[in-house]
């Protein structure tokens, strides 16, 4: 990767391709990069938005790949750009490494909670400040950038207070709105942008990184750590820092069909469910005549009953709702395992 890429892409190098021909394509004012959530979508956005910044770029030409070194590429290096804007909910700001969550702590501490955990959504209040922002002069002369993260983190109220300012931009202000799915944002905010998919990065480049990146992890591993996070590379990578084992995983289908609680020892509650989700999506697809995503063939057992297993499913997807609930870890996974051991029963 040459020098010239923006640092943002840096250690994600299947990203440079769909920014060059993003940079290239599109034109509209608000850009909707949507795809997997583990193959950089905030990356790709700023990405997108240090180029659009980047002051070294020829006037009226499409922009190209940001240099990283103008004095631009330097402020949004430094977090410090005053022509950009960066909204995340509070939760995600130190795992991205912006913003220190000081406006929505300060507002707990007002509230009287001092023990409020970190806010997992973007706030009416955050998207006000950025229709404000998009009402500024830009400072430097050359553009105003918006990027926002993840969108389907917005609730309605946020949204609808964007519409006006997406539908009308006043000035140069472009706007970068990342989201996992289409389906999870509002069809009028869709309707006003451009969107852009990020496939998934192919399996040897992938591969090649996770081992880079994870320090004595060997091919085999890192393949098997890109499987079990659904070809997800960044996914891959923060479930290995949570305790997945490349090692421990093909065993699971069959410690959760016999209710075994240790294999999940030492893991948050969101990932045994999320896990146990993809034990019973591979155990469907057996069921269904098709072939598992998660797990290596020989780990799924065939032969489970389908009309069971959907309703395991269904009963994940309402405990995934509620998983960041402060549970007795230990009961709930108990729990847990009782729902496997039901849907997993043997005729």
């Amino acid at each position: 990767m040459s020098d010239a890429t923006p640092s943002s892409l840096q250690t994600l190098p299947w990203l440079e391709h769909s920014l060059t021909d993003a940079l290239a394509q599109v034109r509209g004012h608000a850009t909707l990069v949507h795809g997997p959530e583990g193959v950089g979508q905030f990356e790709f956005a700023m990405a997108l938005a240090q180029s659009w910044l980047c002051e070294a770029q020829p006037e009226g030409v499409a922009p190209r790949l940001a240099c990283g070194r103008c004095p631009s590429c330097h402020l949004v290096a430094a977090r410090s750009h005053p022509d950009l804007v960066v909204v995340v909910p509070e939760a995600l700001q130190a795992a991205l490494g912006w913003g220190d969550g000081s406006d929505e702590a300060a507002d707990g501490a007002e509230k009287g909670s001092k023990t409020r955990k970190p806010s997992q959504d973007i706030k009416v209040e955050a998207i006000r400040q950025v229709v404000q922002f998009a009402q500024n002069t830009a400072s430097r002369g050359r553009a105003k950038v918006v990027v926002i993260h993840p969108a389907e983190r917005m609730n309605t109220v946020a949204s609808n207070t964007l519409l006006k300012t997406l539908e009308e931009p006043p000035g140069m202000v472009r706007f970068v709105i990342s989201a996992g799915s289409l389906d999870q944002i509002l069809p009028t905010v869709r309707s006003r942008c451009q969107a852009w998919r990020l496939p998934l990065p192919d399996e040897a480049r992938a591969v090649q990184w996770l081992a880079s990146e994870i320090p004595g992890l060997n091919q085999d591993a890192a393949l098997t750590l890109l499987h079990a996070a659904g070809g997800q590379p960044l996914t891959a990578r923060d479930r290995y820092a949570l305790g997945l084992d490349a090692t421990r995983w093909p065993q699971i289908p069959k410690e959760v069909a016999h209710g075994n609680v240790a294999v999940f020892a030492g893991w948050p509650i969101p990932l045994v469910v999320e896990t146990l989700q993809k034990v019973c999506h591979d155990l469907s697809c057996v069921a269904a005549g098709g072939q598992p995503r998660y797990f290596p063939v020989e780990a799924v057992q065939a032969g489970g009953d389908l009309t069971r297993l959907t309703s395991w499913a269904a009963e994940l997807r309402k405990a995934a709702r509620h998983a960041e609930h402060p549970w007795n870890p230990g009961l709930r996974m108990e729990a847990l395992l009782q729902q496997a051991r039901v849907a997993l029963r043997r005729r």
